[in-house]
């Protein structure tokens, strides 16, 4: 597909109260250096031992981060926006362009599980067009569940819990169909041979993607997620933030991250090959009845007594998900893929047919 939606105006999807909002002005909006006696900071430092700044408010704006992630993915500054985890992201979206008690998202299960959650704390109603039982996208489905209280739809490619990709051309019919912001939430992307979605955003300029570097960076401890999107909707994220939304420590060591995207590519390419091998070893378990298809760091496992593995590798001290509950994800465990020392202590324990 190759039609664009150039007319798109995201700035009239946004809730009437933030459009008329004067967003909070930081003292560091203004200056960064000097003699700053402008935002009651304790001028003596911090109370622990080191040689940071950490008695200074951070920058608001953060531009230089913003601008390494932008040219990694090819795209430019305006483009993006950086927050705590993409979860930050999520709950803005729906802050900005969706009305508490009358809007609502509409989500894929099964999928994110956060995505309901947010909505839930923002009072925003949930629709759902389930993925079909092989965990692919509908988008006649998607479309056809569309209201006028739909101001989001958020799609996880690749897909957690079910680890695979949507299909880009039921993404790009969604987008060219809905009027409003289409979500794509990107944060195992990095361990797929797709790609990311980004080369789309100046074509549609609903298109909204989330990332992270959580995943393929290793970096969960520190809470660092975008959103990539036209720059109309980065400019209201950036207005309805907090004014000091990511910690300095945090920006520090996002910044170290894009200086050393060949360690992160090595890191991936040893998880790819450890998801190979497990793969391959669970084909042959007497208890395993299905291997998902994986593009992410993780594999759904369909077993005949899913509970009970679930149960006596957590008596053993390995730990997987139960995902059992969800919609065409019958007797599935989620498993992350480990290191080969990790991996192995897994199939060990697998190995073990008569434990319960």
């Amino acid at each position: 597909m190759s039609e664009s939606k150039k007319s798109f105006n995201p700035d009239t999807w946004v809730r009437p109260n933030i459009r008329t909002l004067s967003p909070y002005h930081a003292a560091r909006d203004d200056y960064h250096e000097g003699i700053l006696l402008d935002a009651n900071e304790n001028s003596f430092g911090p109370a622990i031992p080191t040689e940071q700044p950490l008695h200074r408010y951070p920058n608001t704006r953060l531009d230089d981060l913003r601008q390494k992630w932008a040219r990694y993915r090819g795209i430019t500054l305006e483009q993006v926006f950086v927050g705590v985890g993409s979860d930050e992201a999520i709950d803005l979206l729906m802050r900005v362009f969706c009305e508490p008690g009358r809007d609502e998202i509409l989500t894929t299960p099964p999928t994110y599980g956060m995505y309901k959650v947010a909505a839930r704390i923002n009072n925003v109603g949930v629709s759902e067009a389930t993925l079909t039982p092989k965990f692919e996208l509908d988008a006649r489905a998607v479309l056809s569940r569309v209201t006028q209280r739909t101001k989001l739809i958020i799609l996880c490619s690749p897909n957690n819990p079910t680890a695979n990709i949507l299909s880009m051309n039921e993404i790009e019919r969604i987008l060219i169909d809905f009027n409003r912001l289409v979500v794509v939430d990107e944060a195992y992307i990095d361990f797929s041979d797709t790609g990311s979605l980004c080369h789309l955003l100046d074509r549609y300029p609903n298109l909204v993607i989330l990332q992270t570097l959580s995943k393929a960076f290793g970096l969960a401890a520190i809470r660092m997620g975008a959103a990539l999107a036209h720059p109309s909707v980065i400019s209201w994220m950036m207005k309805v933030k907090a004014p000091y939304n990511v910690n300095q420590l945090t920006a520090d060591v996002a910044m170290q991250a894009f200086d050393h995207v060949d360690r992160m590519e090595e890191h991936v390419r040893s998880i790819i090959s450890e998801r190979n091998r497990l793969q391959k070893a669970l084909a042959d378990h007497p208890d395993v009845d299905t291997i998902f298809p994986s593009d992410t760091n993780f594999i759904l496992v369909r077993f005949k007594r899913a509970q009970q593995w679930y149960e006596y590798l957590a008596s053993r001290g390995v730990i997987v998900r139960y995902r059992g509950d969800q919609i065409h994800c019958e007797n599935t465990l989620r498993i992350t893929v480990g290191t080969p020392a990790e991996n192995d202590r897994l199939l060990e324990e697998l190995a073990k047919h008569d434990a319960f």
